[in-house]
């Protein structure tokens, strides 16, 4: 009797021991480290100057002086500098014809470019064939073989390489992909994932008069990133920074948000992406779905304590509605869980829109208004390129936390949450000229040489 109770006890404790065992394994393979990324930086003879884009808009001979009006309106409230750069098709004037070969080529160009570069960052560390899952997004691209399957023949990964190809998900793409690639991670011990992220340009030029389709031709400008993660504890030291949460919001059951930037046909069966005027209402509402769960998890116990006693309070007081008056209710303090502010450079409007649910001020939102300015919107991949931004100013430091907030189509609206874990003072794609930003004056040279369209009469005009 006492031997079996002496087993019953030993299996017992060893089951224990086993499952706590078993514990520390999961929520070791559940951290996600950033060990490395790459903003892609195309060659300088792509930028698009404002005498390129006026010749580019004058080819089109579909154009009117209405249609130069608006866009000449567009772009001067873009934030949109001179320095951002388009596929070689528009470069050499054929938007109008794009071929197959060309978002081929616009692919391999920042393939053979970024993810060369982040393995080469890894001094070794990490190689190609290390790479256990690989994420690839591009919203507007879809060929077959897909770009995930080009880069692992590109680059010769293993053949039990667990390769991922996301299309469609719009500028929100980033932060899915890279929560696929974390939960694929979580299905693996000690592994290592490659995501990737850019968008095809060159096909996708609307040549069309529909000025909701003509908005993206303004706003969307060649880009990609390339992020290398790991779950392995090993390699924790040499981790930049630690994922701590990641919430994703989708609204798409609204038909207003679901149809709010859309791929369609104009009335002339012209191709584009019509962004509504229904887009900011939609954005809001799915930041405000998304900080419902958001709050909670990277928002210290007191402040949230604070917001609810507010709340409360301002239920519990009845003065100002007996007199007729409004008060304005408590507000969430998010600089108290929050350093840093990385914010999707989607356009003046979506930054702004941002800015004052969270209570920001301007030196919060510098890193998202100075990439629109330098890169314009790049989709899935602006995050990456104000995250950059950030460390080559050398904001970042041991402990910090950044948040990344993201808006695309369909409707959604995701973000994370990152803490810094060791050293980030690498300047990457903005190193030659993250000396000169912010500048005194972010506005660009296009009203002071088109603005005399505004004075013209008429219904024909030449730039």
């Amino acid at each position: 009797m006492e031997l079996l109770l002496l087993l019953t006890v030993l299996l017992f404790a060893h089951a224990v021991a086993y499952l706590a065992w078993a514990a520390a394994v999961r929520r070791r393979q559940s951290r996600c480290y950033l060990l490395d990324y790459v903003c892609y930086k195309p060659s300088d003879d792509r930028k698009v100057t404002t005498e390129m884009a006026g010749a580019l808009i004058e080819r089109n001979p579909r154009l009117g002086l209405s249609e130069y009006r608006f866009l000449l309106r567009v772009i001067v409230g873009s934030g949109i500098g001179e320095e951002t750069y388009s596929p070689r098709n528009i470069v050499d004037s054929r938007e109008d014809a794009p071929t197959h070969q060309d978002a081929v080529e616009e692919m391999d160009a920042f393939i053979d470019d970024a993810i060369t570069e982040l393995f080469g960052k890894s001094g070794g560390l990490i190689k190609p064939r290390d790479v256990d899952v690989l994420v690839v997004n591009v919203s507007m691209f879809s060929p077959a073989p897909s770009i995930a399957s080009r880069i692992v023949r590109r680059y010769g990964m293993r053949e039990d390489v667990a390769a991922y190809n996301l299309s469609g998900m719009g500028c929100s793409a980033g932060l899915v992909s890279l929560d696929l690639a974390r939960n694929a991670l979580r299905t693996r011990r000690n592994a290592t994932a490659l995501v990737v992220s850019t968008e095809s340009i060159a096909p996708n030029w609307y040549p069309g008069t529909d000025k909701s389709m003509m908005l993206g031709n303004m706003l969307f400008r060649c880009g990609g990133s390339a992020v290398l993660l790991t779950n392995d504890p090993a390699l924790r030291g040499r981790a930049k920074m630690e994922l701590r949460c990641l919430v994703r919001s989708n609204i798409a059951a609204n038909d207003d948000a679901h149809a709010c930037a859309l791929q369609r046909e104009d009335a002339d069966g012209r191709v584009g992406i019509s962004l509504s005027k229904a887009l900011p209402k939609a954005a809001v509402r799915a930041f405000t779905v998304n900080l419902r769960t958001l709050a909670p998890r990277i928002l210290p116990v007191t402040e949230l304590a604070r917001f609810a006693a507010g709340l409360m309070l301002r239920k519990l007081s009845s003065s100002s509605r007996k007199h007729g008056g409004k008060s304005e209710g408590p507000k969430i303090n998010f600089k108290s869980g929050v350093e840093h502010f990385c914010l999707h450079p989607g356009g003046t409007a979506v930054i702004e829109a941002v800015k004052r649910s969270l209570g920001l001020d301007d030196g919060d939102v510098e890193p998202a208004r100075m990439t629109l300015h330098r890169w314009g919107n790049t989709s899935a991949s602006s995050l990456w390129y104000v995250l950059s931004y950030m460390e080559a100013k050398g904001r970042l430091r041991r402990g910090d936390r950044v948040l990344m907030v993201t808006f695309g189509s369909g409707f959604k609206c995701n973000s994370c949450m990152w803490e810094v874990k060791g050293d980030m003072a690498d300047k990457g794609a903005w190193a030659d000229c993250v000396d000169d930003y912010p500048p005194a004056n972010t506005a660009n040279p296009y009203m002071d040489k088109f603005g005399w369209l505004n004075d013209v009469e008429g219904d024909t005009v030449m730039l």
